[in-house]
């Protein structure tokens, strides 16, 4: 009963996301000189959420059947310091000098004209996409910002694509965010495989916590498929905090097979809401926080311990973007793209910076 209790009390304040959801678009933006604004990013969308009844949200918690896609531009405020998400506090102004804040969101009724909007995107950037999949209690106004701060702060060249799938973004909302990933797995499949016919040359994935359990779930079918590499776009895929049973991963990674660039598994033994999700699980070890490394690495993944490395959030659960060394060294990985041997030293020198 004790263990409960605590358990109860730690739900009350831990999560992923570590916000309530708030409103995307606000009202009228404070206007600010260009000289105030450190970035502007055009982030595409597909998502499994439902489109909310409040235009301010633009998404909600609840589930939709089919997938659904926009473009918000966001502007990253010249205050900003990296690693951070500068969040407008309620009963502040709209001061895109100060705050991260959407200028606006375009919607997309087919996935034909998404599918022609981000080709032209990533046309005018090189050939390059990266695609965003958040974790638990993240709510669709807070995935959006952390997208855009993982894209200005790494500084990847590419086109920035978030898949948000219906997280409820209230700690209480683990299980249904576990339920909601699983009805995703599929959706982010399509995603991937429109990404794949947009002109892309090259793919990388960022997942995090539970997104990454969704991101494992479509590489696994990509690969039932026969079509694993996405016709041989498939670049990075970086699976920090995974919130994934240590023998459900070993289990898909077998399925996949050893990817031909391993992939890139940031875990920390100190990252407390994954201590929280393996209690809940019957005390059954997380990726995240598994400490055995050289047994993971035997099947295809680059092994990166952060455990020494500081993160800014109570529960070390994001070191992977608010950490700035971190984050840029990241972003260094993902511009590398003239063979293994490069992503390798960026890879190494990761590592080093966790010791």
């Amino acid at each position: 009963m004790k263990k409960i209790c605590i358990l109860v009390l730690t739900l009350l304040v831990a999560g992923c996301g570590g916000r309530q959801t708030e409103e995307l678009l606000g009202s009228a933006m404070v206007s600010a000189p260009v000289t105030e604004i450190a970035g502007n990013h055009s982030i595409f969308i597909a998502t499994t959420r439902k489109r909310s009844d409040d235009p301010s949200k633009v998404f909600d918690r609840e589930r939709s059947a089919t997938l659904n896609y926009a473009r918000a531009n966001v502007t990253v405020p010249g205050t900003h310091e990296t690693g951070r998400i500068e969040r407008r506090s309620r009963g502040k102004s709209n001061d895109p000098a100060k705050y991260f804040m959407a200028s606006d969101v375009v919607g997309y009724d087919t996935a034909p004209k998404f599918s022609s909007a981000l080709s032209t995107d990533i046309a005018a950037r090189g050939g390059r996409v990266m695609v965003f999949v958040h974790g638990y209690n993240t709510g669709f106004d807070a995935a959006v910002y952390r997208v855009t701060q993982i894209a200005h702060d790494s500084g990847y060249p590419g086109t920035p694509v978030l898949f948000s799938w219906a997280s409820g973004a209230k700690t209480r909302d683990y299980v249904y965010d576990r339920e909601s990933a699983s009805a995703a797995r599929d959706q982010l499949e399509v995603t991937l495989r429109m990404l794949a016919q947009t002109g892309a040359r090259r793919i990388d994935i960022v997942a995090h916590s539970l997104g990454t359990w969704v991101t494992m779930e479509a590489l696994r079918q990509l690969a039932i498929n026969g079509d694993r590499d996405l016709g041989g776009k498939l670049g990075d895929v970086v699976l920090a905090s995974p919130d994934i049973d240590v023998d459900v991963f070993k289990s898909q990674m077998r399925r996949y097979g050893k990817p031909n660039k391993p992939f890139i598994l940031l875990l920390s033994d100190d990252d407390r809401a994954l201590r929280l999700s393996g209690l809940i699980a019957g005390s059954r070890p997380r990726v995240g926080d598994y400490k055995d490394a050289a047994d993971l690495a035997d099947y295809g993944v680059s092994v990166v311990d952060l455990s020494s490395v500081k993160g800014s959030d109570r529960f070390n659960h994001t070191k992977f973007a608010d950490n700035p060394e971190l984050v840029k060294m990241i972003g260094q990985r993902l511009r590398e793209d003239d063979g293994f041997a490069s992503d390798r030293e960026v890879t190494d020198r990761i590592s080093l910076l966790g010791q």
